[in-house]
C-alpha cells in the first residue's frame, strides 16, 4: 500500500485491510545488523534515500530508467506491506523498479499525481468516480463503482477467461494436429485420406 498519509494511519489502514497481520517492527540494530521485518513499514523519505532514486541507461541502444541501488531496491521489495508518507515519485520508483525485476504490475490511483505510475504499470486502474480527468487517460482501466472488490473479481474473471482461452487452444492445437498427421499419413500410405466428411 503506497498512500500519502502518516505512518500510524497507513498501518491501521493495512491491518484493517489484512495487508499487514501484526504491529510493524521498529528497526534495531546489533553489531550493523537489523532485524528481518525492517523494511515492512517505510516512509517515503527512507525508501527513496535507501534505493538511491532513479537514474536513465541505455540498454539495447533505448534509453530506460533503472533504480540506482537495485541490490537495497531487491531487500526492500521483499519484506515491503506500506509505503506511508511518500510522494507520486515514491510511487512512480516502485512502479519503475518492480518492472525492471521483471515482476507484473498493477497500480490504482484516482489524483492527477498516480497518473505517471498508472501510466508505467503494466495495469493502471483508475477510479471512475473520484478519479480525476488526468487519473482516467492514464489508467487502462476505469472502475466505475470506485469499489477495491470489483478490482478483485475482475482479476478472478480475467484469469479465469484466460485460462479457458488457453485450454481451448491447446484442445484445438491438439485436434487439429491428429487430424493433420492422420490426413498426411494416410495420403502417403492409402493414397487416400482416412478422414471424410462424415
Amino acid at each position: 500500500m503506497v498512500t500519502g498519509d502518516n505512518i500510524e494511519t497507513a498501518v491501521a489502514i493495512a491491518k484493517e485491510a489484512g495487508i499487514i497481520l501484526s504491529p510493524p517492527e521498529t528497526v534495531q540494530v546489533s553489531k550493523n545488523k537489523a532485524n528481518s521485518s525492517r523494511f515492512r513499514c517505510m516512509t517515503g523519505t527512507e525508501f527513496r534515500q535507501k534505493v538511491g532514486g532513479l537514474r536513465k541507461e541505455i540498454f539495447n541502444g533505448e534509453e530506460r530508467e533503472v533504480i540506482n541501488d537495485v541490490q537495497a531496491f531487491r531487500e526492500i521489495v521483499k519484506e515491503l506491506r506500506v509505503l506511508a508518507r511518500s510522494t507520486p515519485m515514491d510511487k512512480y520508483i516502485l512502479t519503475t523498479g518492480l518492472r525492471n525485476e521483471g515482476s507484473v504490475v498493477a497500480v490504482t490511483g484516482d489524483g492527477t499525481n498516480d497518473a505517471a505510475a498508472l501510466k508505467k504499470a503494466n495495469v493502471g486502474f483508475a477510479m471512475g468516480k473520484a478519479g480525476t480527468e488526468v487519473a482516467k487517460e492514464a489508467a487502462d482501466i476505469i472502475l466505475l463503482d470506485d469499489n477495491f472488490g470489483s478490482l478483485v473479481t475482475s482479476i478472478k474473471w480475467g484469469r479465469n477467461v484466460y485460462d479457458s482461452i488457453r485450454k481451448f487452444l491447446q484442445f484445438q492445437l491438439t485436434a487439429n494436429l491428429v487430424a493433420i498427421f492422420m490426413a498426411l499419413i494416410g495420403g502417403i500410405f492409402l493414397g487416400d485420406s482416412p478422414l471424410n466428411s462424415v
